[in-house]
């Protein structure tokens, strides 16, 4: 399937796209919308994508993914917090809302994590602090009348953070770049790329097009399309990952409505490897509660080593509820890379060609800022941002 306006075969691209998950839709997006604000003008874009946009096997697809500023590194806090900026812009430009603005809450136990002071929730607590980020405290009096379904010591929350809801976002990109005469083209292969030092051609499985600058945004297949770059020697380290457990806990009636998005934020325990979504109306119908590896800060031995754990020792008002496993589009996917940094920029060797990929299962929620800084890169000569840690090149 094809969506938008296509080509005459003779027309050069601005920018083409290669990988249609949410950062090449973003990447395609912010192209096409900066280019109308700058000069009036549509920009020439075009995604190609090999599966089919919002594929449940993708790692962007989903019902909701959590969107925070609490990390340990103020980079990352900053880049966060900007991208939070570019989601209400994107949702303002749309008249379409994809927040839902639920609050994040990092969550710690003294039976679980003794030493609060060294708890994720701390540590990232002083990162927003020094950045000068408002955070609201709670201690174990404040969080048994505020979340009386909680049990423990601290809970620090940032309520500027919250839930994407992924399937609106997926489908106002879509929306949009379609009214912007992006081509999209699904299920198609790339098989060759010819780059002559100024226009690089790039055959696939639905014809041959030609572009000024290229954009990578692969997910596990980026290493695939790399190697058709004719002398290139990038290859990425990429590995797959999935949380180890997901499952569903729906509330008995009576207290359905202490877990809903309007009572109940965004929960992590992160120094055991737990998040908690909320019951969003119209969204997800039932507490989503996942167990894995955090690359943030990893995990060490305590009491928690599986969902039940958690439930029994830090939220015993669901000990009552139904639990299924996730099983499933709603599972996360992500794609890490060996120094847990983003890679983001130029290929090195190739004036026009960039690549984004190594979202490192926290990606999800800076894709309108990831988006924004290929488009800049690719189209205007340089991003505003400074990313020069996640540079592609440090594999070469």
């Amino acid at each position: 399937m094809t969506n938008g306006i296509g080509r005459e075969p003779g027309d050069v691209l601005d920018l083409l796209v290669v990988g249609g998950g949410v950062m090449g839709l973003f990447t395609a997006y912010q192209a096409t919308h900066q280019a109308t604000l700058r000069t009036g003008t549509r920009a020439r874009v075009a995604v190609v994508e090999v599966g089919e946009i919002g594929d449940p096997m993708t790692a962007s697809f989903g019902r909701t993914r959590s969107y925070r500023r609490d990390y340990l590194d103020a980079a990352y806090t900053r880049f966060a917090d900007e991208a939070i900026r570019l989601w209400t812009d994107f949702e303002t430009a749309t008249g379409t809302g994809v927040l839902v603005r639920c609050g994040c809450m990092n969550i710690a136990s003294t039976s679980i994590t003794p030493d609060l002071d060294r708890t994720y929730a701390s540590l990232s607590t002083a990162v927003l602090n020094r950045l000068g980020i408002p955070v609201t405290s709670y201690d174990t009096a404040g969080i048994a009348g505020q979340y009386p379904y909680l049990r423990a010591d601290l809970a620090d929350l940032d309520p500027a953070g919250g839930l994407v809801d992924l399937r609106t976002v997926t489908a106002t990109l879509l929306k949009s770049l379609s009214a912007e005469g992006v081509t999209v083209h699904e299920r198609t292969t790339t098989t060759k790329i010819v780059d002559d030092g100024e226009l690089l051609t790039i055959t696939t499985s639905a014809g041959t097009l030609t572009t000024r600058s290229l954009v990578i945004t692969a997910g596990h297949g980026t290493n695939d399309v790399l190697s058709l770059l004719p002398g290139n020697r990038l290859r990425v380290p990429i590995t797959k990952d999935r949380p180890s457990e997901a499952r569903y806990y729906t509330p008995t009636p009576e207290t359905r409505h202490l877990y809903t998005s309007d009572r109940m934020p965004v929960m992590a325990y992160l120094d055991t490897g737990i998040y908690l979504h909320p019951i969003v109306e119209g969204v997800a119908d039932a507490v989503k509660i996942g167990f894995y590896n955090p690359p943030d800060m990893p995990r060490g031995t305590t009491s928690v080593n599986s969902v039940g754990d958690f439930v029994e020792q830090c939220m015993p008002g669901l000990l009552e509820a139904t639990s299924v496993p996730v099983t499933d589009t709603d599972g996360c996917d992500y794609d890490l890379v060996a120094d847990d940094d983003f890679v983001l920029g130029p290929v090195p060797g190739f004036r026009n060609v960039f690549v984004g990929v190594g979202w490192r299962g926290t990606g999800y929620k800076y894709a309108p800022w990831v988006g924004r800084v290929l488009a800049e890169l690719s189209c205007q000569e340089g991003t505003v941002y400074d990313v020069a840690r996640f540079t592609p090149s440090r594999f070469a």
